[in-house]
């Protein structure tokens, strides 16, 4: 069982490099004039994909009782400060993405701007405080 449970965590350090490594050489292409906005998104979305699986193993690996039983506490501390300083990065990022784009939203409403196609909503508070959480959630 030890050998099984040892050779997880070697196969998933070395998939995690391996990841890291693409995710490096992927940002010289990041950086570049060659993007265009679809690639742009393409590329958000598949590092959204990976965060949400190393964040759903990550806390999957924070309910198993062998690392509950053994990990020290200065791993933890660190385990810690880490993610919530990316959380705190992830909801500057979200705060300051949204509100631009509320602006952007506005000011093409304001001037006839928007594609009647694909927006069909009132650019009023009644829709927001009606209908809308935030920018991606509907209830």
């Amino acid at each position: 069982m030890e050998g099984g449970f040892l050779a997880n965590l070697d196969e998933w350090i070395k998939m995690q490099k391996n990841l890291l490594e693409t995710a490096k050489e992927m940002e010289k292409k990041l950086n570049s004039e060659e993007m265009d906005r679809l690639d742009m998104i393409l590329e958000t979305r598949t590092a959204f994909q990976h965060m949400m699986r190393t964040i759903k193993a990550f806390d999957n690996w924070l309910q198993d009782p062998m690392v509950l039983k053994h990990m020290p506490k200065e791993m933890l501390e660190d385990v810690l400060k880490t993610v919530w300083s990316m959380f705190e990065t992830l909801l500057e990022l979200d705060i300051r993405h949204t509100s631009q784009f509320r602006e952007l939203v506005a000011k093409l409403g304001k001037e006839g701007k928007l594609d009647p196609l694909i927006w069909n909503r009132p650019l009023g508070l009644e829709e927001s405080q009606q209908s809308r959480r935030g920018p991606f959630t509907t209830m």
